[in-house]
């Protein structure tokens, strides 16, 4: 079915035209229109691999994703790669999608994915123009539809409006509802660390990088009172990534305040802003964020620069933070701040994601800092 990708103009661009870019859709096409109507804010990813992992990462809840490498679908789709149980992105754009997966591990196609989980995507999409579009503009409301509905994108565009995406508490829409286990693996001569992880919309390979290195997961919902977590006895707190603005948690803020200085306490991603908050930091939202697998990031301490996987449109002002609170990271890029130290309560987290799923390695040996916190407790 022929589908557009449509940009509405609004603020400083509202006196000039929509951008409308033509493509192809895919997946769970309907013969109802209605259906193929997707909503989300426009960014884009750069990496080159890992397409399956991105759209299952509950951190893009609210998102269309425009992939910037060449050939999407090459590898299918599998089970061991799912971050959750969901596609959490709400579309996908691509340039070229290759419709049949050449790979060993393929147990599917894209294609067929997508059906499986009710989502849409747009291909033979101009997605070079589009990035450097959103890299000008910053990223953007905008909505997939059928080309059969372009004469409503009027009234398709006051829908997106009243929507508000960006007032939305997105981590409430994604975190678990009741705290569930996961077990350490591999533990015969390693010591067990019972850690509570708090699912603003934790990835999957994040706990089991952490149970790997023997910990004892308790994950529980993002609203979780930090009384409760105490009452569990916890050798540590894991703070996940998760999608949308951080201010909007306060909960989370407040609870992560009563646990400082109690236990050690990892943050990854959505986790670091929430840490940095709690410290008495301010956030603010990037023009079109980072996200791929290839963003430079110097560690300070050793002036190491790592190779890293990120995915967040929200950034911790540094000049915000007290003294107490010690810059480790900058991204090279734009020296935003990717990670931070409190070592007189036992608390450190980064912007970036260590677990690497999809993305380089350099950056595990946080797992292993966080595992020789809790030893020293």
């Amino acid at each position: 079915m022929k589908g557009i990708l449509v940009l509405p103009s609004t603020g400083a661009l509202a006196s000039m035209p929509d951008l409308i870019l033509e493509g192809e859709l895919f997946g769970a096409v309907s013969g109802d229109l209605e259906k193929n109507i997707v909503f989300g804010e426009l960014v884009f990813n750069t990496s080159m691999t890992g397409y399956q992992e991105i759209l299952t990462d509950p951190s893009y809840a609210g998102q269309i994703v425009c992939f910037t490498a060449a050939h999407i679908g090459n590898t299918g789709a599998n089970r061991e790669d799912l971050e959750s149980e969901a596609i959490h992105a709400e579309g996908m754009i691509l340039s070229h999608y290759a419709p049949k997966p050449s790979n060993h591990r393929s147990e599917e196609s894209l294609e067929d994915f997508l059906k499986k989980h009710g989502r849409i995507g747009i291909h033979a999409v101009d997605t070079r123009r589009l990035t450097r579009i959103l890299r000008d503009r910053g990223v953007t409301p905008g909505m997939i539809i059928p080309e059969a509905l372009r004469d409503s994108i009027p009234e398709l565009k006051k829908r997106l409006t009243d929507m508000k995406m960006d007032e939305k508490d997105w981590i409430r829409a994604v975190t678990t509802k009741v705290p569930y286990e996961v077990p350490a693996t591999g533990t015969q001569d390693k010591p067990r660390f019972k850690v509570v992880a708090y699912d603003y919309g934790i990835k999957r390979q994040l706990l089991r990088d952490l149970a790997a290195r023997g910990c004892d997961l308790t994950v529980v919902p993002a609203d979780f009172p930090a009384e409760e977590v105490e009452k569990l006895g916890p050798n540590g707190v894991f703070l996940s990534n998760g999608p949308g603005d951080p201010k909007l948690a306060t909960y989370a803020v407040k609870n992560v305040k009563a646990l400082l200085g109690k236990t050690p306490i990892f943050g990854v991603c959505m986790g670091h802003q929430i840490l940095s908050l709690a410290m008495g930091g301010t956030t603010y939202k990037l023009k079109f964020g980072h996200r791929g697998g290839n963003q430079p990031v110097k560690h300070l301490g050793p002036g190491r620069v790592e190779i890293s996987s990120h995915n967040h449109g929200y950034a911790v002002d540094p000049r915000s933070l007290p003294d107490s609170v010690e810059l480790t990271h900058v991204n090279l890029n734009d020296e935003c701040c990717e990670g931070i130290s409190v070592q007189s309560l036992k608390a450190f987290s980064v912007q970036y994601h260590p677990e690497s799923s999809p993305g380089p390695h350099d950056s595990s040996y946080l797992f292993d800092q966080f595992i020789q916190m809790m030893e020293q407790k």
